[in-house]
């Protein structure tokens, strides 16, 4: 008998960025696409100690192995653009 995944629900995504937030949503996308950790770390070749430290919201992990991990689940992030400093106001977001 194989063991069904628990798909976790996908967090807020409209807060600011933070490793715990990024870390749900990783886990709520491999989840919603079946994939176990085992499967998700074979593909990417990352260790699934470190898949599940990101999952966790643990931040030591390097950049490009989350970038890794988010291209591999189609996970897209994006940088807003910015006001440039001829533009800008002196409001702090």
């Amino acid at each position: 008998m194989v063991n069904r995944i628990k798909k976790f629900p996908t967090p807020d995504l409209t807060q600011p960025l933070t490793p715990k937030l990024l870390g749900e949503a990783i886990k709520a996308k491999r989840t919603q696409s079946n994939l176990r950790l085992e499967d998700t770390a074979a593909v990417t070749g990352i260790a699934k100690q470190t898949l599940t430290r990101i999952e966790q919201g643990e931040g030591s992990s390097q950049f490009s192995t989350i970038l890794k991990i988010c291209e591999a689940l189609g996970i897209k992030l994006f940088i807003r653009p910015w006001h440039s400093s001829d533009e800008a106001d002196d409001a702090w977001y």
